[in-house]
Formats: C-alpha cells, structure tokens, sequence
C-alpha cells in the first residue's frame, strides 16, 4: 500500500472515529471531493510524481484538525499530517512541504508556489460544481450547529453571491479556463433566487422569520440542554465506574499479598502480635470491595409493558430496561405513538434524565463510604501495625 492510500485509509478511520456530526460540510465527503479536485488539477498540468504524492497527502489532510475543533484547523491538522509521515518514515523537508500545503489552505491566504495554487483551487472546486446549493447549504447548517454564524435566507443567498463574485478568485488556468465559467453559472442562479425572493413583501419576510424564531429557536434550546444534561450524567457515571475500578484492583491487590505473605505468618506465636493489624486491614479492604461493587451493581428490570401502559404514558420507552424482552413491532410501534405526541416525548426524556440523576446519586453514596472505609482501614492499620512493632 503507497502512502497515499495509506494517508486515505487513515484520515477515513480518524473522520469515522473522531469527527464530530456537526461539520456537515468539512466531513469525509469534502475531502474526498478536494482529493478528485487535484487529481484533475495535476493531471491537466505537467507536476512530478513526487509532488503529485505530496500535493494528495496534504488534500487527505487538509481537513484532518476539525476533529479537534475550527478553530486554528489548519495547524491542528498539519500537526496530525506531521504524526503519520514521521511514522511512515518520511524526511523533514517532506514533512515541511506537506504541512505548508496544508496550510496554503487557510482562508484569506493567497497562494505563491504552483502547487499551492493547485491545493487552494481544489479546496474550492465545488464553487464550479452542480451540487454547489447543497455544499453551501450544508456549510450554513455546520456554522449553526457550531452556533459561529446564523443567516436568514435572503442574508445567506448574499453572503454567497458575494463571495463568489468579490472574494474568491481560481489560480491555475485548468481551473481558470474550465471552472471560472461554471463558477459563474452558479453566480446567476443565486442572483435570480435573490430576484425572486425580493418579489415577496418585507411584511411576509417578517411574519416568516418571527415564525421560525418562535417554533424553531425554543425547540432548539430544548434539544441542546438534554444533549448536554445527558452527556454530563454519562460523563458521570463513567467516572464513578472508573473510581470504583480502581478501588476493587487496589484493595485485592492488598488482600492477596496479605492472605499470601501475612497470614501463613501469624501461625507463628512469634507473630500473633500481628493478628490484630493484619484483621483491621482485611476487613477494610473487604467492606471497601463490597461497597464498590454495589455502586456498580446493575438493575434488573421486567423488561416488558403493555400497549396500556403506552396509552396511559405510564412508560419509559427511552431506558432499554423497560423494552429488551418485547418484539421489534411492538417497541416500533410503541415509539411512533410516543412521538406523536410531543409532551409525552419530553416527559419520557425528563424521566430518562431525573432516574439516570437517582442512579448516580446511588453510586456516589456508594463509593463515599468505600472510599472512607478505605481511608479509615488504610490509617488503622497503618497505627495498628506501628504499636503492634512497638509492643514485641
């Protein structure tokens, strides 16, 4: 496998793995349309194969830093370049080149070398394309969902048609002699959209657009205060789960050097001085064990309602205890019926939300009192053990 595909497989995985599904523009599909792009470009010009390899490299790459964030994206991803080609063995100058490529693709950045105009003129190929109103619209959706910017519609079809006709400009003459003219295909369709939409009265725009602040915008609200109640809560319980963990390894560690270096000691009369700190540090590690793995303990629920249940929105569908034993037709239609309606709906994710609250609540108690056994145990037998010494 060349590094080309190499660098392929990679950013594919890192996008599937890493990238969040807010970017519905700057995702796998763009970067692979920016890939296409400069083949067509190199092809068309008489680049060496070295370059070509380079020029591909830093296409994969280009977009690699939005896993980590817009901002500064371009040094975020020529850093991740920079990590695969050292390990892939690859030269600093290499490296060097690829990285500035990488960088050449920053916004407002005007391009010197011909290679840079190639990477800058392929990051922008779907300026030129058919498919140019979806790329943007799925662009306006990611600044959105990023809350960096928010247009109207009237507002987005300007910004567009003056970025296409005042702030954007193609640099090599492939791209000058065949996509300066789709480029401006695409200019006119937006200026006719803008026509159109001029003809509707500055009444009906304003009634439009206070209709969608009041259904749209609370709506909105409401899902990103769920999304982060319910990523907290996850993010929670998972660090009650890790602290349990820790305590279980840490205190049968302790029981098994005890029960294997301790205990075979104390039959010994030499020793019984012993009996008394080697006890007060088992049952501590033990009680400490016992309250870890109840704070992680799972509940077993029946698993199974009624149609009746649904109806009377006695039921939670969205916890997976209340459904794992019933049929696929029965769970789909149960939740068709539940997003219906609206307020069972929110009602079932407040119920998601306060019993996941009761559960970690639950788990904490737990682990505070294992974790103050611990602690206790840990400094009695630690003075146990000092006036047991002290004592022979």
């Amino acid at each position: 496998m060349n590094l080309v595909e190499q660098a392929k497989d990679f950013v594919e995985k890192l996008f599937k793995d890493k990238l969040s599904s807010s970017y519905t523009y700057h995702n796998l599909k763009h970067t692979t349309d920016v890939v296409s792009a400069v083949h067509k470009l190199v092809d068309s010009q008489n680049i060496v194969s070295s370059d070509k390899e380079i020029l591909l490299v830093a296409a994969w790459f280009h977009d690699a830093g939005y896993i980590n964030g817009c901002c500064n994206h371009e040094e975020s991803s020529a850093a991740i370049a920079t990590n695969f080609l050292t390990e892939n063995n690859q030269s600093a100058d290499y490296i060097g080149k690829v990285a500035d490529l990488i960088r050449s693709t920053t916004y407002g950045y005007l391009p010197k070398t011909p290679l840079e105009k190639i990477i800058k003129d392929a990051d922008y190929y779907h300026l030129s394309t058919d498919e140019y109103t979806s790329s943007c619209n799925a662009l306006r959706i990611e600044w959105e969902n990023l809350n960096q910017k928010t247009y109207s519609d009237a507002d987005w079809v300007a910004e567009n048609i003056d970025f296409l006709s005042n702030r954007h400009q193609y640099y090599t003459d492939f791209a000058l002699e065949n996509w300066q003219a789709l480029k401006e295909k695409n200019i006119k369709r937006l200026q006719k959209k803008r026509n159109k939409m001029e003809l509707n009265t500055n009444k009906e725009l304003d009634k439009e657009l206070k209709k969608r602040e009041k259904e749209e915008k609370p709506d909105r609200a409401i899902d990103t205060l769920f999304r982060v109640t319910l990523n907290n809560h996850t993010s929670l319980s998972g660090i009650a789960d890790s602290k349990a963990n820790i305590l279980l390894s840490v205190n049968a560690i302790i029981i098994s050097i005890a029960l294997s270096t301790l205990i075979p000691k104390l039959d010994s009369p030499r020793n019984a001085h012993l009996m008394i700190p080697t006890f007060i540090m088992l049952m501590s590690s033990v009680i400490t064990i016992v309250f870890a793995i109840l704070s992680t303990r799972p509940k077993v629920t029946k698993g199974i309602f009624t149609r009746q249940d649904i109806e009377d929105k006695k039921v939670n569908l969205l916890f997976f205890g209340n459904f794992y034993k019933m049929d696929l037709a029965e769970y789909q239609w149960a939740m068709n019926e539940m997003m219906k309606d609206k307020e069972y709906l929110y009602n079932s994710m407040i119920k998601d939300l306060y019993f996941l609250g009761v559960v970690l609540e639950k788990k904490y108690r737990l682990l505070r009192i294992a974790y103050n056994f611990f602690m206790i145990g840990i400094v009695l037998s630690v003075i146990a053990f000092v006036i047991a010494f002290k004592m022979v």
